[in-house]
């Protein structure tokens, strides 16, 4: 930028060369300049001292020159008026008739200003800055030469710094009232800015948290051809992406220089309006300065006119402060519904006490040197004043009755605007800064000091010994509010975020809906007032959705489209065991191992805990079942004790019998301990007890079957057997068995012992409560010697099937034993496959079965002869059965 600055000076330098000979001193007291090089358009008003004022309220457009014939500045330029921005020339005006009233700022000084126009062009921009300070010719001082202590300007970023090149040579105090990006603000620290408005980099945190705000992450950009756009766009894009907002494109408007540009530009104003419209994304952010405002309006009026597309939607556009809805004098009868509902980062203003007023009562007639109101009025007003060169067509003569509150809300404005009220402030700190410099130099002036005070301005002062009190002024304006410069020479004032309401007579107000707080923590610095908004009609007072793909509801997740800008993406539903709990989550997360999902996989469920009790159906069926065998077992043990000395009792081992069902009862109690809750005790007695007691059952069982094959072979002549039988042979056979069984399960308490335990997985919906078997391999160990004593039993019985009947049960043994192995052979896979409270019930099951099998087949003979066949339990029949 630097390197264009350079040559856009020294393209004017040149030429300036060549004016000198037409610079005339007739006296040494006078100097005058030829009319080739007269600015055409200024306003001066005298006083003691003058404040500067570049304003930005004429847009010219100039002719490619041919060289070949000298013409001057009328002839060459093409004004158009921007009338919105004559606001500005008038704020400073009602700022310096407020002071020059104010008995208590520069008390018997009178204030006086001198504002020229840029022309929103450079060239125009060097003159101007030449004429403020001194003649046209830098350093050539004349003896008229007025007192300039600051000048005020420009509204954009480039013609403060064209205006700074030239002031910062004579340390000329220079108050912009345009903001600036960071880096912007750095070039500037070594010029004389001061800065009435907030730096430009709140701006980007303000665009990200609005758009933050109503979810669109599908947005568009619009950026002028500029440093400050492409800085824009650079800045701005890594800020979105941080926070997942994606570009639907990405525009510039193209800068025009030469008025014959103009409609060659037609093709590119019409490609940038079929981009926006015919794009998905319903906001667009557009960053530029008051030309790009103008050639946005233009952009949308070609795009309507040259109907390139046939659906016109409706967009939201954010706009940056250093815009405004301005609109040239032709420009002001454009429709304006397309930005109805925009919403605009402004400049912080308030109402200031009497400038409506002011504004009412201006009158083109006055001769007060307004250079710019005549045409302004011709404009505007579409008349034209007595002698007027114009060769515009008006409809009538200017009476002066005209009033600029009657001019649609583009072309005027009656309320002040942002820039127009840091111009306001921009006047009052010069004053009170040089209010506060006279008081430290020896005070203010009387009135019979005026000869003294001339030779003070005229030989003492210069105004580079503004700066130290521009720096530390701080007051209270007229609306109230606190103005003072921070570290970096800039009001910290925030920025107004405003809501664009339109009218079908192209006007317009700005409802404030928000506000950006500079001084508040990133990610909080805007505050919106939802309630307030107003949006295009075609939204339904909605807020648009502006996203790339439809919002994925609670229960999927964002899935990237492959080839697409993150932002783009599908709705997957969540994996089993995971949720979303809001819309478009990028991630599913996975519920507490104590929570399982709903249907819709949006919310965690806590599960309910859940055991084999005595009130679950099931359980209190197998209690049932379980009380039922141990009471019938009690039964045949009270048969059996009754009728111990019947033959029939005593062929059978009494004692055994009465072991073995004793044993069978204990079998039939144990799923009792197996349907009580889960604790520490109870997990480890249910086990254990169940493998004893099995172990005695089936011990009992073998000594019964080896005793009866003793018994039959110690009945033969000469067999040696006989001294084995007996009732100690049965005992120790039981004891012996059992003893090893108590072996293993005390192994099993000593290493890894039962515990409750909690299974989060077998059900969804339910936590199961259990015991944990502790060591796998010892429980396994417990039933395999179970099973090896049955198949033992089994064997030994079914060898023994062929004995006599009289002392013979191995035939009832051998099929007890062939049930319990089928069981508990069962048992194994049927266990492996089932889950959660339903291994206990198999586990109880298969205890009940078992026993029953045991019981039925081992004593149901029995109580049948005992109780219903009596006459079969003698001793003779015994002995004669065969």
């Amino acid at each position: 930028m630097r390197k264009n600055i350079c040559f856009n000076m020294l393209l004017f330098i040149v030429p300036l060369l060549f004016h000198l000979p037409h610079l005339v001193c007739k006296h040494t007291t006078s100097c005058t300049v030829h009319d080739l090089s007269r600015i055409p358009h200024e306003y001066y008003q005298p006083g003691h001292l003058i404040v500067g004022g570049l304003a930005s309220h004429l847009f010219a457009a100039f002719d490619k020159e041919d060289f070949k014939e000298r013409l001057t500045i009328h002839q060459r330029l093409n004004t158009h008026i921007v009338p919105k921005n004559y606001q500005h020339i008038l704020a400073l005006v009602f700022a310096v008739k407020e002071i020059n009233e104010n008995p208590k700022i520069l008390p018997n000084i009178t204030l006086g200003f001198h504002i020229y126009d840029s022309y929103f062009d450079e060239r125009m921009t060097y003159w101007a800055a030449l004429n403020l300070p001194s003649t046209l010719v830098p350093n050539y001082k004349c003896n008229n030469q007025k007192h300039l202590v600051a000048v005020i300007g420009g509204l954009d970023l480039d013609i403060s710094v064209y205006l700074a090149n030239i002031l910062g040579i004579y340390k000329i105090p220079q108050l912009t009232y345009g903001s600036f990006s960071p880096e912007d603000a750095g070039q500037s620290q070594s010029t004389s800015f001061y800065k009435m408005v907030p730096n430009e980099a709140h701006q980007y945190t303000g665009i990200v948290e609005l758009l933050l705000h109503f979810g669109w992450t599908w947005v568009g950009l619009l950026a002028r051809e500029s440093e400050g756009g492409e800085r824009f766009i650079q800045a701005l894009k890594p800020l979105l992406s941080q926070k997942g907002i994606c570009l639907a494109f990405s525009e510039t408007i193209l800068k025009m220089i030469h008025l014959a540009e103009y409609y060659d530009m037609f093709p590119d104003l019409i490609q940038i309006y079929q981009a926006i419209m015919e794009s998905k994304a319903k906001v667009v952010v557009f960053y530029g300065g008051i030309k790009s405002m103008l050639t946005l309006r233009e952009i949308v009026a070609i795009g309507e006119l040259e109907n390139v597309t046939k659906t016109s939607v409706g967009k939201v556009w954010i706009l940056t402060a250093q815009q405004d809805f301005t609109a040239r004098t032709y420009q002001m009868n454009l429709d304006m519904q397309v930005f109805q509902g925009s919403l605009c980062f402004t400049v912080h203003s308030n109402v200031v006490k009497g400038f409506k007023a002011f504004l009412e009562v201006q009158n083109p007639f006055e001769e007060n040197g307004n250079g710019f109101v005549k045409e302004l009025w011709e404009q505007v007003f579409l008349c034209l004043f007595p002698n007027s060169n114009t060769e515009e067509q008006a409809s009538g003569t200017c009476t002066g009755e005209e009033k600029l509150e009657n001019l649609p809300s583009s072309g005027f404005e009656m309320s002040m605007t942002g820039h127009s009220y840091s111009l306001y402030n921009a006047v009052y700190a010069t004053a009170h800064a040089l209010h506060a410099m006279f008081l430290q130099t020896g005070g203010i002036v009387s009135a019979n000091k005026e000869r003294q005070m001339h030779h003070f301005m005229v030989t003492i002062f210069l105004p580079m010994q503004l700066h130290p009190f521009l720096r530390s002024v701080s007051f209270n304006n007229s609306a109230g509010e606190t103005v003072s410069f921070g570290e970096s020479w800039e009001v910290e004032s925030g920025f107004d975020i405003t809501n664009l309401v339109t009218f079908p007579n192209n006007s317009f107000v700005r409802v404030k809906v928000g506000r950006v707080d500079v001084e508040a923590i990133p990610g909080q610095q805007i505050s919106i007032d939802d309630n307030r908004m107003v949006w295009h009609r075609s939204f339904h007072q909605m807020p648009p959705l502006s996203v790339c793909g439809p919002s994925c509801p609670p229960g999927s997740r964002k899935e990237k489209k492959e080839g697409e800008p993150f932002c783009c993406y599908n709705c997957a539903p969540c994996p089993q065991g995971k949720i979303s709990t809001q819309k478009d989550m990028v991630d599913c997360v996975a519920c507490p191992e104590d929570h399982y999902t709903n249907m819709k996989q949006s919310q965690c469920i806590p599960k309910t805990i859940s055991f084999l009790s005595f009130k679950e159906p099931l359980g209190m069926s197998l209690a049932l079942f379980a009380l039922s065998l141990s009471l019938l077992t009690v039964v045949v043990l009270a048969i059996f004790i009754k009728h111990q000395d019947t033959p029939i009792v005593r062929a059978n081992n009494r004692d055994l019998t009465y072991t073995l069902l004793t044993s069978l009862l204990l079998c039939f109690l144990c799923p009792l301990i197996f349907l009580s809750p889960p604790e520490r005790v109870s997990c480890l007695l249910r086990q254990m007890a169940f493998g004893l007691v099995f172990t005695v059952t089936v011990s009992c069982v073998l000594a019964k079957t080896i005793t009866v094959v003793l018994a039959f072979v110690a009945t033969k002549p000469g067999s040696r057997m006989r001294k084995w039988v007996g009732k100690r042979l049965g005992s120790a056979i039981v004891f012996s068995c059992s003893l090893i069984q108590v072996g293993i399960c005390a192994v099993w308490l000593g290493t890894s012992p039962p515990f409750p335990d909690s299974d989060m997985h077998s059900m969804m919906r339910e936590i199961i409560l259990g015991c944990n078997e502790g060591s796998v391999a010892l429980f396994y160990c417990v039933l395999a010697y179970m099973g090896f004593l049955a198949i033992i039993s089994f064997v030994v019985a079914f060898l023994a099937r062929k004995l006599p009947e009289s002392f013979n049960e191995a035939k009832f043994i051998t099929f007890s034993m062939f049930l319990f192995c089928s069981v508990w052979i069962s048992f194994v896979p049927v266990y492996l496959s089932t889950k959660g409270k339903y291994m206990v019930a198999v586990e109880i099951f298969s205890i009940l079965a078992s026993s029953a099998g045991l019981l039925g087949s081992i004593f149901a003979p029995k109580c049948y002869i005992i109780v219903l066949r009596p006459d079969l339990n003698s001793k003779d029949q015994l002995i004669k059965r065969k």
